[in-house]
């Protein structure tokens, strides 16, 4: 394998993916035209879901995305977590309809334990940081 077979597949990865830690940078930033979708069931998004996300699962993305999402937004999509494609499916929607669009890998679940804000009906919460997925300290995992 040669390195610009390595270069250009890490680069398109890095161009349609993203992680938690840095989703939750560019909202704490208030990064212009950043929309995060959870593309879950209504019952999965009642249980919780990333701060300020729009909900739109993937299957009505088609016919609504365009009178909820500005067409120049950046798109960040995510489901349940590794073991869904939701938000892949989800993201291959948006792309159809034109938009710059990214995976947020690790999903709700990596959100979640990563200690990071989940609004409810009920307000906004913050679980305990699980050691297995981001530092206890708080600090940032500096990857």
């Amino acid at each position: 394998m040669s390195n610009s077979a390595a270069i250009a597949h890490f680069t398109a990865r890095l161009t349609f993916e993203t992680d938690v830690a840095d989703v939750a940078a560019d909202l704490s930033a208030s990064a212009p035209g950043l929309v995060v979708v959870d593309s879950r069931s209504r019952e999965s998004w009642d249980q919780g879901h990333v701060e300020g996300a729009v909900h739109l699962p993937h299957r009505e993305i088609a016919a609504r995305a365009e009178k909820m999402i500005p067409k120049d937004a950046t798109v960040v999509t995510y489901c349940w977590g590794p073991g869904c494609n939701g938000a892949t499916r989800a993201a291959l929607e948006f792309a159809k309809l034109g938009y710059r669009v990214k995976e947020m890998l690790g999903g709700f679940e990596y959100w979640a334990r990563e200690g990071l804000p989940v609004e409810t009906a009920s307000g906004v919460a913050r679980r305990p940081v699980d050691a297995l997925t981001a530092p206890i300290s708080g600090a940032a995992c500096a990857c």
